[in-house]
């Protein structure tokens, strides 16, 4: 697969999720809106097994609220939970947003750090939240892995692999560099409206006919 296939196909599937009328992730909107690591990696906490139009609210009115770690410290646990209810599991991720708080104080001067190490460091961080503050806070080149991004690479053949960590490890052999970055947002808005986990609208992805369906049982 060369850059042309890349190319191509991003570009595809871009019209492709326009022509359904959505626009980029949650966590993409504040990115642009913001250019804040902080709130790139409060948001992505908050969007972890939440719905997107979920994350975006949620996330706005807790950053209403507490835009960076000293106004967040000074929060309550109770306050942070209410303000991003109901996103999933809420209450430990407030925990946790309270606590990444405290820590970037008390270790980073405020500022949250650039590197993938540091930030699993950090009370709730996994490789997923890592590298998409790395990716949309800091633009640093990583491969943002999802349960949508694992699904597809492994649909359209581009890998065959188990796990998402191993995916992650498998696309940057595949995929050229500049890619690394937009994938994420561009398979995850993908993989909730076109190919979907389960019966994927096949009839509406412009990759139907050369994609070889692996793990499709039944599809639209």
């Amino acid at each position: 697969m060369n850059e042309q296939y890349w190319d191509n196909l991003f570009e595809q599937f871009r019209k492709a999720i326009e022509a359904e009328g959505q626009i980029l992730p949650s966590v993409s909107i504040i990115a642009e809106r913001e250019h804040d690591p902080f709130r790139v990696l409060i948001a992505t906490l908050i969007s972890l097994r939440t719905k997107d139009e979920v994350t975006l609210a949620a996330s706005q009115r807790l950053f209403a609220l507490a835009g960076d770690p000293h106004a967040m410290a000074c929060l309550s646990e109770q306050a942070i939970q209410e303000a991003i209810y109901p996103a999933g599991f809420y209450k430990t991720k407030a925990k946790n947003i309270r606590l990444i708080s405290l820590r970037l104080i008390e270790q980073y001067e405020g500022r949250v750090p650039d590197t993938q190490q540091a930030l699993l460091a950090l009370p709730g961080v996994g490789i997923k939240t890592a590298n998409l503050t790395l990716n949309l806070g800091y633009q640093i080149d990583a491969i943002c892995v999802d349960c949508h991004v694992h699904q597809i690479a492994n649909r359209l053949g581009w890998v065959h692999t188990k796990t998402p960590e191993q995916t992650e490890l498998a696309l940057q052999e595949v995929m050229p560099r500049r890619f690394w970055i937009p994938l994420n947002e561009l398979l995850v808005r993908y993989g909730q409206l076109i190919c979907t986990p389960v019966s994927p609208f096949c009839s509406k992805c412009p990759q139907a006919q050369r994609c070889p369906k692996i793990g499709v049982g039944r599809s639209r």
